[in-house]
């Protein structure tokens, strides 16, 4: 048997904030102190830094689980499957529904009961549940669902990851203009005719928590005027660079060794779109385990035009590539390709796929 990735879809918001849009927001250091640099200097050396020149936001009347109904029904669609079939609906995110102008976080129902509930699927063995696993929390779902299946537990699941995270940022801390809102869905098959060589070919993962559990945290805002206690997004982007490029090339290249592949063979990389600077250093890291040079193309990216929509990234990146709709970059049957993530917990995790 063979888990294979019968179909994909994304949702990509229409909302657009260009950087420019920043321009009227006053930022904060972790301690209060209101950054030295103007507004205009601050975005530039962002923008230097991260890539990111715009992200996507959703519209006001939307929440989480309406945008990954959306992804699922297109990933569905592309499958060419019954919904009524499915065995799981797994949604990988961080902070439920939270509605525009709310500061509340709502995960009961499960985000997965509320897309089974919008996609009408009335089978009550489709078990829906949710995962929090941080921006990994896609590749995750995965992983499980490919248990699943080895297990004889499931034939047929929907994995999205699905985030808004517009909708829990600190606008004084200039690290918001990181984050953005999206989601990306994949139907996996247990096709019992395909090759033992093609599909989920093997998949690594790992936490570290004994001093990097709290690298992305929730606190209140950098701006000690604002007086309501809601808390937001927060991280220690240095230590999670750092961390980001040690951890990930290592547990890549773990999980290629461990599938016995030639890295040779590889032939696209889908990382967690998080920061330019930082996918950049950990593809330039992972070859430089084998004391080579990355190829050129082998990591699509999106951040610069969509953001870090979290659990979101990868499977809206796969689901554009596959879909031609990511100039440059194309995947074809019998392609080696690996899907990789970072984030908080800290997690990391890996899948080796041959299309």
């Amino acid at each position: 048997m063979s888990v294979i990735i019968t179909g994909t879809g994304s949702y990509v918001p229409s909302n657009i904030t260009a950087n420019d849009q920043f321009e009227d927001h006053r930022f904060f250091s972790e301690d209060g102190e209101e950054l030295s640099d103007n507004t205009t200097t601050i975005i530039r050396k962002f923008k230097a830094i991260t890539g990111i020149s715009e992200r996507r936001y959703l519209k006001p009347q939307q929440v989480t689980s309406d945008v990954a109904a959306v992804a699922a029904e297109r990933a569905i669609s592309d499958a060419g499957i019954d919904p009524e079939e499915l065995d799981y609906i797994v949604v990988a995110h961080n902070y439920g529904d939270v509605t525009h102008g709310h500061q509340q976080s709502d995960t009961v129902p499960s985000l997965a009961s509320r897309v089974k509930h919008l996609l009408k699927i009335k089978n009550p063995r489709c078990v829906a549940y949710d995962i929090l696993f941080g921006c990994p929390g896609w590749v995750e779902a995965s992983i499980q669902c490919h248990a699943f299946m080895k297990a004889k537990m499931a034939k047929k699941c929907l994995v999205i990851g699905a985030e808004a995270l517009s909708r829990v940022v600190d606008v004084h801390d200039r690290d918001s203009m990181i984050y953005s809102d999206g989601a990306g869905a994949a139907i996996l098959e247990d096709i019992q005719e395909k090759s033992d060589h093609q599909g989920v070919l093997h998949h690594l993962s790992a936490t570290y928590a004994l001093e990097e559990a709290h690298f992305i945290y929730f606190g209140p805002s950098y701006n000690q005027e604002e007086t309501s206690a809601r808390n937001y997004i927060k991280m220690y982007g240095r230590k999670i660079y750092e961390f980001a490029i040690t951890k990930v090339p290592q547990a890549m290249k773990q999980c290629m060794e461990e599938a016995g592949e030639d890295i040779n063979d590889l032939k696209k990389v889908f990382i967690h779109q998080a920061n330019e600077k930082m996918d950049e250093a950990i593809i330039k890291r992972f070859y430089k385990l084998y004391d080579m040079s990355a190829p050129e193309g082998v990591m699509p990216l999106t951040i610069n035009t969509l953001g870090n929509s979290s659990v979101a990234t990868v499977p809206t990146l796969y689901d554009l590539v596959r879909r031609g709709e990511l100039k440059g970059h194309e995947v074809a049957t019998g392609d080696l390709i690996m899907f990789a993530s970072v984030g908080a917990g800290m997690n990391v995790n890996a899948i080796l796929y041959r299309i």
